[in-house]
This record gives C-alpha cells, structure tokens and sequence, in this order.
C-alpha cells in the first residue's frame, strides 16, 4: 500500500523541478508536463501520467488498496532521472543557434536567389 501524502509530494516536487529547469511555475504534474510538451520523450510523458493517475487513485480508500508501490517508484526514478539530466543553458544555447543556422541559410538562399534572377534579367 502507498502513503497518499507521499505520492503528492513526489509529484510536486516532480511539477517544481519540470517548472525549474523549463522556467515555468507549474499548478501540478499534469499542467507541468502539458507546458513541457514535446521537449521530454512520450516515454517519460507515460510514467508522469502513471504517477498522475497513481495520486487520483491513491485518494480513494478502497482503490488504494490496489496500488503498487514498485511502479510508482520506477516511474518516480525515472521521471526524476530525465529531469534532472537537463541543462536549461544548453537548451537555451541550442535554441539560439537553431535560429542563427535558420536566418543565416535565408539569408543566403534570398542572396542567391537575387544574383540568379539579376543573372536572368542581364543585368550581371
């Protein structure tokens, strides 16, 4: 059988660590991996709603009964684990280049673009 309470307070502090390292102040687990979205694999998605699930089950009295303290632990390891690894400044660094790479190609392609049509119409 697993404690309720420590059931929500793995899951805030899961929701506090995603809003930490994605800068965001979460409401709970579930809104904060709505506002993370597509930036954690569906993997840890799965285990976060496991958890989600887990709490709301862990509520009911005769429901709890059923719940397993094993799955909830991996699912907490692992979520933790994920979250942890992640670098806001290396995310923040890749997102900056990602779009230096982006304007500096249609920049060049708009260049390019302007010599072949000068080419076309004789003026070069």
């Amino acid at each position: 059988m697993i404690d309720p309470a420590e059931i929500q307070r793995k899951n805030a502090a899961l929701a506090k660590l995603a809003g930490k390292k994605f800068s965001f102040e979460p409401k709970g687990l579930g809104h904060a991996m709505r506002k993370v979205g597509r930036r954690l694999p569906a993997k840890m998605h799965a285990h976060a709603r496991a958890l989600v699930e887990a709490e709301q089950k862990a509520g009911h009295p005769k429901i709890r009964m059923q719940l397993k303290a094993e799955p909830v632990e991996k699912a907490y390891e692992a979520l933790h684990g994920a979250l942890e690894a992640l670098d806001p400044a290396d995310m923040r660094k890749g997102l900056i280049l990602s779009t230096l790479g982006m304007v500096s190609f249609h920049v060049i392609a708009v260049f390019t673009l302007l010599i072949v049509v000068l080419v076309w119409q004789g003026f070069l």
